[in-house]
C-alpha cells in the first residue's frame, strides 16, 4: 500500500475513533491485528479518502448508516457510524428519516432496531454537549 492510502486510511480511523492516527492504528492493530489493520487501512483510504471523490462526507456517512442498519445485526458498528454521521453534518431530522425509508425497504425489524440506535447515540451526544 503506497504510503498516501496508508495516510488516508489512518486520517479516516482516527476521525471515526476520535483518536490521533498514530493511536487509531495502534488500536486496529491491537485488537484485530497486523493483517486485518493493514486490509482495514486499506479499504479505509479507498472508501473515505479518495482525492477524486464526489460525495461529501456527510453524504458518504449516510449512505453507510443506512448500509450497516439494512444489514442488520451490527449496532455497535452503527453507534460509531451513527457519531460520525454527526460530525460530517448529519441532522437527526434525516438519520430519523433514513430509518423510516429502511422501514419499506429492509423490513420494519432491522429499520426499528437501527433507529432505537440512532436514538440512543444522538441523545448521548446531545447530553455530552
Amino acid at each position: 500500500m503506497s504510503e498516501d492510502r496508508r495516510a488516508r486510511g489512518r486520517a479516516a480511523y482516527a476521525s471515526q475513533f476520535r483518536l490521533s492516527e498514530d493511536d487509531a492504528e495502534r488500536y486496529l492493530v491491537d485488537r484485530y491485528g497486523a493483517a486485518f489493520a493493514e486490509e482495514a487501512l486499506n479499504a479505509a483510504a479507498g472508501a473515505w479518502g479518495a482525492p477524486d471523490d464526489p460525495l461529501t462526507p456527510r453524504e458518504r456517512s449516510l449512505i453507510v448508516v443506512a448500509a450497516l442498519a439494512a444489514q442488520g445485526g451490527v449496532e455497535e458498528r452503527l453507534r460509531g457510524h451513527v457519531r460520525w454521521a454527526v460530525d460530517h453534518g448529519a441532522t437527526r431530522a434525516e438519520l430519523e428519516a433514513l430509518a423510516g425509508v429502511l422501514a419499506v425497504y429492509a423490513g420494519y425489524p432491522r429499520a426499528s432496531v437501527a433507529l432505537e440506535v440512532v436514538r440512543e447515540e444522538l441523545d448521548r451526544l446531545e447530553a455530552e454537549r
